[in-house]
């Protein structure tokens, strides 16, 4: 199989169609990988045989020493997995904790707005400024304090925490010779686990003098996450291997959902518009988005609902692994096995998706097809009991953004391009990124804060 184009999930896609929704392909001296391709066999994976297939298949690259013994989002489902589900469900993600963190994410959007109309009429690649605006909101979430500067060029490289972020997905999803071949893994002949090593070093480089500081200073007042990682005595490597996984799955998938939407909405002005008319008629055209309105917006709901259909932040949802020999679909499959649920294969499936190939967040409106796990024909944050935990997190963050990006300002494109110029190719990288950064211009409508 090709993968130079970095379209695994198509590819898979592709032989689904020919073999059937749930392949065993053998690659190297590893047990087989199973691959499911419909919703009906994601369900049986995800629902049916859950705790049979509830193992996770980790990666070469990210078997890092003083990372992977801590982590959560590669671990079995083991006391330690259940712990730190709990503390990240209970102290970040929970409904109630979502709803005291509004203040938070109203100021850290607004703070968006103002950047992009100190940057009016000029060429931003929103990927960057989405991005610096989730990041601030998790900061001061998790430590109360920004931690992107939009001003600074510090992260307008592949320095900075996006590019060292961005790495780690691609690294993570990258061919390595003893995902194949396990004889091979001391050598690590390819440098790959020695690349994510590093930057997982780097990246713990921008929250240790925080955490060396918060201990130091015993002061546990500010009611953060991080105090209350201190207050439960997670050490340095457990903390840092936290914030890791928040930090960076959380960001990138977000920003990468917002850029693809605004693309889509671009691409297609009659949806922008028809998204624009119902911002006016419940906000008012003069008044700031607020997050109590998201409620009231179901077009908006239904935009972000179809961009997470058409590119679904991951588009496989990270390998399972068998933890026993089970039956699925009336196949075997042995113990160990890395199963993957192809997400792209089942959002674009045309026996359940009429035009699946097209953006119309029309097919949401009378829906109650949703994202919590039970519909298996959609399953954008995965389902079982390996949902993923952001969930109500990421659902109002990204609808919270994009209604602010859309009702604050006009879009367009640079050069003079029209919108059906807009590249749209896709490249997987652990998360579905946008191979060209959606680069606009945007001019502000007039809108007051109050």
């Amino acid at each position: 199989m090709s993968v130079s184009e970095g379209r695994i999930h198509v590819v898979l896609a592709d032989l689904a169609n020919k073999y059937g929704p749930l392949m065993m392909l053998k690659f190297g001296l590893v047990p087989p990988l199973m691959v499911a391709s419909n919703h009906m066999a994601a369900a049986e994976v995800l629902k049916s045989r859950d705790g049979a297939c509830s193992g996770r298949n980790v990666p070469h690259s990210v078997q890092v020493p003083g990372y992977i013994e801590h982590s959560m989002v590669w671990a079995d489902c083991t006391e330690h997995w259940k712990l730190v589900r709990k503390i990240w469900r209970t102290e970040l993600f929970s409904t109630k904790m979502v709803d005291s963190q509004t203040g938070i994410r109203e100021e850290k959007v607004r703070e968006l707005v103002e950047f992009l109309r100190r940057r009016e009429g000029q060429v931003v690649q929103l990927s960057d400024a989405i991005f610096g605006c989730i990041i601030n909101v998790l900061g001061s979430i998790i430590f109360n304090q920004n931690v992107y500067d939009y001003e600074g060029k510090a992260f307008d490289n592949e320095k900075g925490m996006k590019g060292m972020i961005r790495q780690l997905m691609v690294l993570a999803a990258k061919p390595n010779l003893p995902d194949f071949y396990p004889v091979f893994g001391p050598l690590d002949l390819q440098g790959i686990r020695r690349t994510t090593s590093e930057c997982v070093k780097r990246m713990n480089e921008y929250w240790g003098g925080i955490v060396k500081e918060r201990r130091a200073s015993k002061d546990h007042s500010r009611n953060d996450f991080l105090d209350v990682l201190i207050q439960a005595d997670f050490t340095d490597a457990q903390v840092d291997a936290l914030l890791l996984e928040i930090f960076g799955p959380g960001s990138d998938t977000s920003s990468c959902t917002i850029e693809w939407a605004m693309s889509e909405l671009i691409r297609n002005p009659n949806k922008l518009l028809k998204l624009q008319e119902e911002l006016n008629t419940v906000i008012g055209q003069s008044k700031e988005v607020r997050e109590f309105d998201l409620e009231n917006l179901p077009y908006l709901h239904a935009c972000i609902k179809e961009t997470l259909r058409l590119h679904p932040p991951v588009t496989f949802l990270l390998p399972h692994r068998a933890t026993k020999t089970c039956e699925v679909m009336n196949c075997t499959i042995p113990k160990d096995s890395q199963i993957l649920v192809n997400t792209y294969s089942i959002h674009t499936d045309p026996a359940v998706w009429e035009d699946s190939s097209k953006f119309k967040p029309e097919r949401f409106l009378n829906s109650t097809v949703d994202y919590q796990g039970n519909d298996f024909q959609y399953i954008p944050f995965g389902a079982g009991r390996r949902i993923c935990p952001a969930l109500n997190m990421a659902s109002r963050t990204t609808r919270f953004i994009l209604a602010s990006l859309i009702h604050n300002f006009e879009w367009s494109l640079p050069d003079g391009m029209v919108p059906t110029e807009l590249d749209m190719q896709d490249a997987f990288v652990l998360v579905l990124a946008k191979t060209v950064p959606l680069s606009v211009i945007a001019r502000g409508r007039s809108v007051s804060v109050c």
